[in-house]
């Protein structure tokens, strides 16, 4: 907003600047054509009054430096204020033009939004004593809903979670979600245990990519990171299937990363072959919160291209924040590593982020 505002100075300073240079040139030289740019770079800054503001300023200024220079006739004076005249609607009508533009651009992200909440719902904030927070940062803007997924639901057995990240780009990677987040939701309620759910899940892809057919039959694929909570809160099950592994927070600020015990591969890749993917128990104390991502993180590069390290940067994220302030919460931690993934990017976005962050209160003991 800043910046925009200083921008908004622009045709001000062009009109500022022409008159410097008609004063300090002989009077065969005019700044006319430097003054017919004021209301051309106004149209895109400043309102509709403003432009014609800016273009009455030029032909006012004009004439002015006309009429020191003692030059102002048909050839010279009347000509060149028609001619800022005409600039001046050609901007009005270029600001139009991209009201309209805007305008549509508005509504796009608008349904956007409302097809990213109906497709990807926020998790709520919190599930009994479990505290929760997910962002979701789109490669485009215009996007606002790509391949990444996280959903979190409390079942008969615990509260269960699924973050992942389905092959492919556009409006099939959607469809590929719905078709993920579908299966979670039924398998989480009905599954007795995560084996159960996962081999629930394989089926159910399976299925969908036969339906789709082409390349999402043989090729499609979701990377899956699957977590279960104890009823008291104390542990955490993890299958990992081919997914980024998560972190943990201790309440002290130091973060381990939770590697599976075995690698496996994507979810909906059975019928390559058979792999087993062991359920890894990890403890979850008071304090801790775990944080769950896609790759668009894990594959944030900088200029040298170096990955951007969570397990590294999170203890010094939450440890600033705690020394000028209260300790984060997990909106606050996305908040943090987001804009911490920007800066290490210099703020090109190279894939969509999926974040998830669930805490657990230090005053919960199991």
């Amino acid at each position: 907003m800043v910046e925009l505002r200083r921008a908004q100075w622009i045709p001000v300073g062009v009109i500022v600047l022409a008159a410097v240079l008609d004063l300090a040139t002989p009077t065969d030289v005019t700044s006319a054509p430097l003054l017919m740019a004021a209301p051309v770079a106004a149209a895109p800054l400043l309102s509709l009054p403003g432009i014609i503001a800016i273009g009455a300023l030029s032909m006012a200024v004009h004439a002015a430096l006309a009429w020191i220079n003692g030059t102002f006739g048909w050839h010279r004076g009347v000509a060149n204020q028609l001619t800022l005249l005409a600039v001046t609607v050609l901007a009005v009508l270029i600001h139009r033009a991209l009201e309209g533009q805007t305008a549509r651009t508005r509504r796009a992200r608008q349904v956007a939004a409302v097809a990213q909440s109906a497709v990807l719902p926020r998790p709520p904030s919190r599930l009994g004593e479990l505290r929760i927070a997910a962002r979701y940062v789109p490669a485009e803007d215009e996007a606002m809903i790509g391949g990444d997924l996280y959903v979190v639901q409390d079942t008969p057995h615990g509260v269960r979670v699924m973050v992942g990240d389905v092959r492919g780009k556009g409006l099939g990677a959607v469809s590929a979600v719905c078709a993920d987040l579908g299966a979670f939701r039924y398998a989480a309620d009905e599954a007795e245990d995560l084996p159960r759910l996962v081999a629930s899940l394989e089926r159910a892809l399976l299925r969908e990519g036969g339906r789709r057919g082409g390349h999402e039959r043989d090729e499609g694929f979701t990377t899956a990171l699957i977590a279960e909570f104890s009823v008291g809160l104390d542990t955490v099950r993890v299958i990992n299937r081919g997914h980024p592994p998560p972190v943990l927070l201790d309440a002290g600020g130091r973060a381990a990363v939770l590697e599976p015990s075995e690698e496996a591969p994507p979810l909906g890749m059975s019928a390559l072959g058979a792999w087993s993917a062991p359920v890894d128990t990890f403890s979850f104390p008071p304090g801790a919160t775990l944080i769950c991502y896609t790759d668009g993180v894990t594959e944030a590069r900088d200029e040298s291209g170096v990955f951007y390290d969570a397990a590294v940067r999170l203890p010094h994220l939450v440890r600033h924040r705690a020394l000028t302030g209260d300790p984060a919460t997990p909106a606050q931690i996305l908040h943090l590593m987001i804009e911490d993934v920007g800066r290490h990017t210099g703020g090109r976005i190279q894939d969509d982020q999926a974040l998830l962050a669930l805490h657990r209160p230090l005053g919960v003991h199991g």
